[in-house]
């Protein structure tokens, strides 16, 4: 893809403002996906010490160092914020700054929506982090929030409610502001096949954000009613379902899951062919997958719920369907093996990270797969078998595409170059730790240890002393992370404006670091 770009004279007299102003006021994309990585890395370092909470708790038997109440906050508030105000925040950052640069767009569609889809997040997530210190302590219910568990929460239950609702809107507002940049700000010439696959996965993801956050309001929003109005939808007493939130909040709960993998599934697409110095293997069917992955995850939603005793057809439907979304999953992960096959590879800190996302993902795939079928199911069904196969999904998924985004856009972003011998070393005890965290709790969940409880019996000793180790040493290469981050933002090595030698794509067309407005005039994709 070659681009023509007539003017690359730009102004500087319609620049940011200076001050905390351009922080609060600003509608330019590139401020604004500043704001939403930075929100999402700090949330990332709460949700971690949460996460260390609950896994120093386990690394002995008994009850160590918190009660089990406060355990079961720690669960429960660790997923929140690692879903809500980690992975997904950082995704829409991600889109915020590249999508317009991607289709030579000047900004994003919607720029005014886009500051106020922004900063009703930190907002929601203070009033979420608020719930610990209220009587009664945060939701302990665990994220999925289920009835009755859930509506025995304290004085904390609305607060949650009104959270969830805020961040809801939040990830509306982006996902509209996306889909319309996409179809309207289009640069001459880029027809939707010529799209890059992060800017395909991300309009994919947005009509599934709006297709399933109204699921969750309306969710949590029976929950409140039932708690608060005298409602009985999840009350067998009153002729309710306890069953039927779980159907309502997974029909919402697992698109969200692809909607945080599959912008990941964008950036592996960008960041291999440009260290394998080749095109992608198979853009159109990579395209139809990504496509076809968004379709069947409305269709699979029950197999969350193989223990709740469900007619035998119901089971298999779900069982079936669930095997099926492996297909175009594999069409990817073979694209990208096949992309790299007998390519010119070099392996900078984004390849690493994007080669370990490929196994480590390839690993929570199979053991979902494990989780599809309904006897095997019902055996796995709350252990830690079921953690292990998320997390694997999750953090070397979700989290490691977006570190990997972060090495092969900053210098884009900076202007500057990132330690690559840091890099390095963040990946390996990155990649080393998580697997130390997240392997055991395979076997510890096969030999039938539940989750979300604090105590456990004594055969399960060492396998959670080494998950626990490898939870601190994951934790503790983060800030190796930030060190870099910070490090790269101050200075360093200036990049070029075509900062890896096999990248294609209109945001490499730009100089280092990207200027305020990126096209004044649209470039032409020939």
């Amino acid at each position: 893809m070659s681009a023509v770009i007539h003017d690359t004279d730009h102004h500087d007299d319609h620049g940011p403002a200076y001050g905390w102003k351009r922080w609060l006021f600003t509608t330019n994309h590139k401020d604004i996906g500043t704001l939403y990585l930075f929100f999402s890395l700090a949330m990332f370092f709460v949700g971690g010490l949460m996460a260390l909470v609950i896994r120093t708790e386990l690394f002995q038997p008994g009850l160590q160092i918190v009660d089990p109440h406060f355990f079961n906050q720690m669960t429960s508030m660790h997923a929140l914020v690692m879903i809500f105000g980690a992975v997904m925040p950082a995704f829409v950052g991600l889109a915020n700054w590249l999508v317009p640069m991607m289709v030579g767009a000047p900004d994003m569609a919607l720029p005014r929506m886009n500051n106020w889809s922004f900063w009703i997040l930190p907002f929601g997530f203070t009033l979420l982090l608020l719930t610990l210190f209220l009587p009664g302590g945060a939701p302990a219910a665990g994220w999925t929030l289920y009835p009755p568990l859930s509506l025995q929460t304290g004085a904390a239950f609305p607060f949650a409610i009104f959270a969830i609702h805020m961040l809801g809107i939040s990830s509306v507002m982006g996902a509209i502001n996306i889909i319309a940049t996409i179809f309207n700000l289009r640069a001459p010439g880029m027809t939707l096949m010529k799209m890059p696959l992060f800017v395909w996965t991300w309009l994919i993801t947005a009509y599934l954000l709006i297709a399933v956050m109204p699921v969750l309001a309306g969710a949590v929003t029976m929950l409140l009613t039932d708690k608060f109005f005298g409602t009985t939808f999840f009350s067998a007493t009153g002729g309710g379902d306890p069953v039927m939130y779980q159907h309502i909040f997974w029909f919402f709960g697992h698109p969200e899951v692809y909607i945080m993998i599959l912008p990941a599934f964008g950036i592996i697409s960008q960041i291999i062919p440009t260290f394998s110095r080749k095109p992608l293997f198979g853009y159109s069917s990579m395209v139809y997958a990504t496509a076809s992955i968004a379709f069947l995850s409305f269709i699979v939603w029950a197999h969350h719920m193989f223990t709740v005793g469900m007619p035998l057809a119901g089971q298999l439907f779900f069982m079936f369907s669930t095997m099926l979304i492996a297909v175009p999953t594999g069409v990817k992960v073979f694209n990208w093996i096949a992309t790299m096959w007998r390519g010119s590879l070099t392996f900078e800190t984004p390849m690493l990270f994007a080669i370990a996302f490929v196994i480590l993902f390839t690993i929570g795939g199979f053991s979902g797969l494990m989780l599809a079928i309904t006897p095997a199911d019902i055996q796995y069904h709350d252990t830690y078998f079921v953690v292990a196969h998320f997390h694997y999904v999750l953090v070397p998924g979700a989290v490691f595409a977006i570190i990997a985004a972060a090495y092969y856009w900053m210098p884009k972003w900076t202007g500057h170059m990132y330690d690559e011998k840091l890099g390095k070393w963040h990946f390996w005890l990155s990649t080393i730790f998580v697997n130390v965290l997240f392997f055991p709790q395979h076997f510890v969940g096969l030999a039938g240890m539940p989750r979300r409880i604090p105590d456990y019996s004594l055969q399960f000793i060492e396998f959670n002393q080494i998950s626990t180790i490898g939870a601190f040493g994951f934790g503790f290469a983060q800030l190796l992370f930030l060190y870099i981050v910070v490090k790269c933002v101050r200075g360093g090595e200036k990049a070029t404006s075509h900062v890896w030698e096999g990248a294609r794509g209109l945001e490499w067309t730009l100089p280092s670091p990207a200027p305020y407005h990126s096209f004044e005039t649209q470039p032409e994709v020939k």
